[in-house]
């Protein structure tokens, strides 16, 4: 399989080495054999995508976000649900409770590798196109018509890649095409991570860079009037349980940890 990716899309070689890695470990806290198949199909070497903090980083994120959306659809079986930037991710197969409705988002290279790797499925539609514009947003309408859940957004390794007035954009964009209300699931970094992105341990391997970073994610609610931030839980809560060199850099370097926000607005 041969890729033509973008400097900032290249950075989903990351969660797919590290997820890849993890499911064929013993003991292996999530399963993920698409992102198996798709490494050895690119016959790549990961070993610069696959770093241990990274890789705990990583399977925290996961199980954190797979968790979340769980409790979502089983409050709200028919949920739709918008992975925004979604690379080479696999979710849905973990979460689908055979009734959500699922779309995966990126930009048009990102998508076009997508499809070479991941066959058609029910109820989930490949999405080619850019989250700041409007144009994306039709299909997702569509597939709300007639649910009386709110739609979900997710957003994993994307912000850090955009300025803040990019986010802001995102946000309108949201609200703007769905007045009705929705949720917003975003990871968050931090500023400290954005001065010091040359000591990060996978993304330096990459051309990629960190555009933004904020230490709450009240900074994010505030760049638009109408988003209201829920809560906000950092990897360190999950990393912390599985070795005790996560429990140190929970310790000494939490602010360094990324975090998962959540953010809602409408009624």
């Amino acid at each position: 399989m041969e890729l033509k990716l973008g400097d900032v899309q290249t950075t989903a070689l990351i969660p797919l080495a590290i997820k890849a890695s993890e499911t064929i470990r013993p003991g292996a806290r999530f399963k993920d054999q698409m992102a198996v198949d798709i490494i050895k199909a690119l016959d790549i070497d990961t070993a610069k995508y696959d770093r241990f903090l990274s890789h705990e980083g990583v399977v925290a994120r996961t199980i954190m976000l797979d968790r979340q959306l769980k409790e979502i659809i089983s409050s709200a079986p028919d949920t739709v649900i918008v992975n925004i930037g979604a690379g080479f991710d696999n979710r849905f197969a973990r979460v689908d409770n055979g009734k959500i409705r699922w779309f995966d988002l990126d930009l048009p290279d990102s998508i076009a590798a997508r499809k070479k790797a991941f066959p058609e499925r029910d109820r989930v539609t490949m999405i080619a196109g850019n989250v700041l514009e409007n144009a994306w947003c039709a299909e997702v309408k569509k597939a709300l018509e007639g649910r009386k859940s709110k739609p979900v957004f997710i957003a994993e390794g994307l912000f850090m890649y955009l300025t803040l007035e990019q986010i802001r954009t995102l946000l309108e964009v949201l609200k703007n095409n769905f007045p009705g209300g929705g949720v917003l699931i975003a990871e968050q970094n931090s500023r400290l991570m954005q001065r010091n992105e040359k000591h990060h341990d996978t993304v330096k391997s990459t051309k990629a860079h960190f555009m933004s970073g904020t230490d709450s994610g009240q900074e994010i609610a505030d760049l638009t009037d109408g988003i209201r931030l829920i809560e906000e839980h950092s990897f360190n809560e999950e990393m912390k349980k599985h070795s005790i060199r996560g429990k140190l850099f929970a310790l000494l370097f939490y602010k360094l940890n990324d975090r998962w926000a959540t953010f809602e607005w409408g009624k």
